[in-house]
């Protein structure tokens, strides 16, 4: 007892304190205002290496030879999304492609053409953050298919003459957008999912592990990506929302796919085994082979004739 008595005590006088902190001991102030920097870092890193590249147009659709109507559409928080419409007459079939993280709606034309020369209504889009859209706190798959359903809701509002049968068609995580969009609605009759993958959790994984990040970083930078998004991977992942939707859709994947396996699309018909599900392989397709895509334009005019639309596949 007379030990434990007679240790000293610390003088909490700014003196002592500075004594201390000078041999090695930091105080709370410290150590508190250390953490909150590794957290800032640790942030400002996330939202740094996962924001999207922009690209703008260069081009436009009279490049293809086809007549267009340059439009901005609104979208949520006073943004305004660039749009291309190339309408095809007075046809009253459209249908909307929306781009994959990092594209333009000018990276999609080469998929578009043959779609438009069918006979389709073709309106393309970028989503904010891309293209020539408005600029916004950061991207994801809910606020591409935010947008989407501002472009589907414009549509058929200033031409309601060309929403007799709606189809969307996305790429990567445009596909997963469309996805997630037509799992919310009623009026889409047919969807072309290009490249989608199946969870987004696994996208993360794969792409973490990459750079042979630790586990534990990998559950931290996932837990905090759902929390800024808004979302859980699980209520937004392709794998859940193809079994909401009821409309034909098709997948299309290419063998050589290296961002996103074939496998993933296997996982989805596997999850979600239906009779409006199909699946188109294109052999020797990476995840961006648009051209080698255009090249089974036939397959997809195809698939939306047996969806209904009224289409040329020559």
């Amino acid at each position: 007892m007379h030990d434990i008595i007679q240790q000293p005590i610390a003088c909490p006088c700014r003196y002592c304190m500075g004594k201390r902190l000078a041999r090695g001991y930091p105080d709370q102030m410290t150590l508190g205002l250390l953490a909150i920097g590794v957290i800032a870092l640790f942030m400002l890193v996330i939202h740094w290496g996962f924001r999207a590249p922009r690209q703008r147009e260069q081009g436009t659709p009279q490049d293809h030879g086809f007549a267009f109507e340059q439009v901005w559409i609104p979208s949520v928080a006073g943004k305004r999304l660039f749009a291309w419409f190339l309408p095809a007459g007075n046809t009253e079939q459209t249908i909307i492609i929306l781009h994959g993280w990092g594209s333009n709606a000018e990276l999609m034309l080469p998929i578009a053409a043959p779609l438009r020369r069918a006979g389709l209504n073709v309106l393309l889009l970028d989503a904010r953050n891309h293209g020539q859209s408005d600029a916004h706190s950061f991207s994801s798959l809910p606020r591409f298919a935010e947008d989407l359903g501002h472009a589907i809701d414009w549509l058929q509002t200033t031409h309601p003459q060309a929403c007799s049968k709606l189809a969307l068609l996305g790429h990567s995580v445009g596909a997963g957008a469309v996805l997630l969009e037509a799992s919310r609605r009623a009026d889409i009759s047919a969807i072309i999912s290009l490249s989608a993958f199946a969870h987004p959790e696994w996208v993360m994984r794969r792409h973490l592990q990459q750079i042979r990040l630790p586990g534990v970083i990998i559950w931290l930078v996932n837990r905090y990506v759902q929390w800024v998004i808004g979302h859980t991977f699980s209520s937004i992942a392709p794998i859940s929302s193809i079994c909401k939707i009821h409309c034909p859709l098709l997948l299309v994947h290419g063998t050589a796919d290296q961002v996103v396996p074939l496998a993933d699309a296997h996982a989805m018909l596997t999850h979600c085994s239906r009779d409006n599900i199909s699946l188109l392989e294109v052999a020797d397709a990476g995840h961006a082979s648009v051209d080698k895509i255009e090249q089974h334009a036939a397959d997809l005019l195809v698939f939306l004739q047996r969806a209904g639309f009224n289409v040329s596949a020559d």
